[in-house]
């Protein structure tokens, strides 16, 4: 898939933990996983907009676009 996740980069950057920032957005361990290691299909505005702010970023810092 053309769209790269780039949560784990700013997850790094900020110096949070994947059990950090679950607990900040409310989402299960194994859904932000999967969302961190690029296997989701789909992401919900509203799970964009809770990282985002759990993470003081815009969804261009942890979405990028690369031609295959």
């Amino acid at each position: 898939m053309p769209i790269i996740v780039n949560v784990d980069v700013m997850m790094a950057k900020r110096k949070m933990s994947l059990n950090e920032l679950s607990e900040k957005v409310d989402l299960t361990l194994a859904n932000l996983s999967i969302l961190k290691t690029g296997k989701a299909k789909a992401i919900r505005f509203s799970t964009l907009d809770a990282i985002c702010k759990a993470l003081n970023c815009q969804p261009g810092d942890l979405l990028e676009y690369q031609e295959e």
